[in-house]
């Protein structure tokens, strides 16, 4: 809005850059333009502002198709007020010379003549489309028609407005059509679902199947080496058996052969032993023949002395020795001592 300042029996405006300013005096155009500041009376002023920037106008509204079924339309028309003169000569956008504010409400004015004629080229178009194809082609084909009748609209073009662009955001249906238009859908993903789901389990239910086989097949193959390693071992026991029982069978002759040997070498050793001691034992015999007999009592008399135990006083009489004297002598004994 312009900025107006007031003195005195005079006022000053200031305008702003998006905005075209207009002041008549006595019917006449005094100052025109965008970014106009100026002093002004007034009692004789006539202020006009139109804003020249581009500006939104959002649309919501209903339409009926060819099946009879509600849509709403929600779009965007983007637009702008290309000759301000004339849109200020067909529309009111007179200022308050005191407020510097509209008195009345030129948008709002050219907003409904906006909607209004974008709304009437909808309603043509959907009116002669069913539901199915409006929902599907609808967006496009609105957005399209309403574009070139604004364009080609020719109140809009007397008024100096010019449509730039426009949007159509969503063509959509009554929420009761809406969700029975989306089970059908909702039922085929719902069966996708489920069928990737029992996809998924089948495969789960295979891979369980594979790994029990698996699992199967392992214990199957290690039962068949435990039966090997038991065999293994009785073979390898069995054998340690035999190589045991062959050594201690070749231990046992070996013993035998040294038992029997030493045997031998002791028969022999007791055979010259013994022939050894017969023959010393004839000779002695054989020395003894031509001994006298003194001599032999003196041997016999050491080998029974060699045979009585230990003795630890030994006395000798007179009468003991005389008769061993005498025969050493070489004297008869006599009497009692022969005795």
């Amino acid at each position: 809005m312009a900025d107006i300042t007031r003195y005195p029996f005079v006022r000053h405006l200031r305008g702003t850059p998006t905005a075209h300013v207009q002041h008549q005096r006595r019917g006449r155009v005094v100052h025109a333009g965008t970014g106009l500041s100026f002093w002004f009376r007034p009692l004789t002023a006539v202020l006009s502002e139109v804003p020249v920037d581009d500006r939104e106008l959002p649309l919501l509204f209903h339409a009926r198709t060819a099946d009879f079924q509600d849509v709403t339309v929600q779009a965007t028309v983007t637009y702008r007020v290309t000759d301000p003169a004339v849109a200020a000569g067909r529309i009111d956008f007179s200022l308050d010379p005191v407020t510097g504010r509209w008195r009345g409400a030129p948008l709002e004015q050219l907003a409904g003549l906006l909607t209004e004629t974008a709304q009437q080229h909808v309603l043509d178009l959907l009116a002669r489309m069913p539901l199915q194809d409006a929902l599907v082609t609808g967006v496009a084909a609105a957005r399209q028609q309403i574009a070139t009748g604004l364009a080609t609209d020719a109140r809009l073009a007397e008024t100096g407005v010019a449509v730039i662009d426009a949007r159509v955001v969503a063509v959509r249906p009554e929420p009761e059509v809406e969700k029975a238009l989306r089970t059908p859908t909702r039922e085929q993903l719902q069966q996708e679902a489920d069928r990737a789901t029992y996809e998924r389990r089948a495969l789960a239910v295979e891979r369980e199947r594979t790994i029990s086989e698996n699992e199967l097949q392992s214990q199957i193959e290690l039962a068949r080496r435990e039966e090997q390693l038991v065999s293994q071992r009785g073979a390898n026991n069995r054998r340690k058996a035999e190589e045991a029982a062959a050594a201690g069978a070749i231990e046992t002759a070996a013993q035998a052969e040294r038992e029997q040997l030493l045997a031998e070498t002791r028969a022999t050793t007791t055979r010259v032993t013994g022939q050894a001691e017969g023959a010393a034992e004839t000779a002695r015999m054989a020395a003894y023949d031509n001994a006298r007999p003194e001599l032999l009592l003196a041997l016999a008399a050491r080998e029974a002395a060699g045979q009585l135990p230990a003795i630890g006083n030994l006395v000798l009489t007179p009468d003991l020795l005389a008769p061993v004297l005498a025969r050493f002598a070489g004297q008869p004994v006599t009497g009692d001592a022969a005795r």
